[in-house]
């Protein structure tokens, strides 16, 4: 019977260290899609105001559609670079959330077979 608790002991004694593992590099993960968000943030609010400025010193009308359409490719070009990073981002977030989950389910079915 000393044996099982001590066997039980330990695994759950692995299980926490994997957890406290998991949660340092799940903080670390959402860190890095914070910043990421607020540089992107920034970056958007830079060129709106840049875009303003140009627009209200267009010379015509043409200019000012030339502007625009610049303005509308550059950005959506970089929404969409954007979302694939803050995908990834995601992504490895969730594989770092699920690895203690991994972990047990490796060793519970090693256990069994």
């Amino acid at each position: 019977m000393a044996y099982e608790f001590e066997d039980f002991q330990k695994f759950g004694k692995e299980q926490y260290d994997a957890a406290a593992a998991a949660t340092s590099s799940i903080a670390k993960a959402l860190q890095a899609i914070a910043t990421e968000t607020a540089d992107y943030s920034k970056k958007s609010l830079e060129s709106g105001s840049a875009f303003v400025e140009q627009l209200l010193g267009a010379k015509s009308y043409d200019n000012a559609i030339q502007i625009q359409s610049e303005y509308w490719k550059t950005s959506y070009a970089g929404f969409v670079a954007q979302a694939t990073k803050m995908g990834e981002l995601y992504t490895n977030l969730a594989k770092e959330a699920f690895k203690p989950v991994e972990s047990i389910f490796s060793k519970m079915s090693y256990t069994n077979n």
